[in-house]
């Protein structure tokens, strides 16, 4: 899923990834082609495709991939244990990465069916934030 480790941050290769349109959920295209990032930009971008990933429903993703929010779906815990366990998926998710060293959660909100998460993550290139 990563390239193997090399002579860079982190000992890691510079991350290259598709640029992404966070308010329509997209990667963005140019000229016919998707736009590549590198560094603290293509990470927030894998980041945020992670957490928005349903993990083990795709065939194509590594089961390492992706994110387990949807099991939160239809249980009958209490809000303190929606939020820890939103909390933990959302963690689990990213620091499957060995980009990213640290996260935290910064928020966590329901809204009827929908749920926002805000974190913070400490990458191999310095601090970076995504919303979901």
């Amino acid at each position: 899923m990563f390239p193997l480790p090399r002579d860079r941050p982190g000992g890691l290769p510079l991350y290259r990834d598709v640029k992404m349109d966070y308010e329509r959920g997209r990667p963005v295209w140019a000229g016919g082609g998707p736009v590549f990032v590198t560094g603290l930009e293509a990470v927030r971008g894998w980041a945020w495709r992670a957490v928005d990933t349903a993990r083990y429903r795709f065939s194509v993703f590594d089961w390492s991939y992706g994110c387990e929010l949807e099991e939160l779906v239809g249980q009958p815990y209490q809000e303190n244990t929606k939020r820890s366990e939103a909390e933990r998926y959302v963690r689990e998710a990213l620091l499957v990465s060995p980009y990213i060293r640290e996260v935290r959660v910064t928020g966590v909100e329901f809204e009827g069916s929908t749920l926002h998460i805000a974190a913070d993550m400490e990458t191999v290139y310095g601090r970076g934030s995504i919303n979901v």
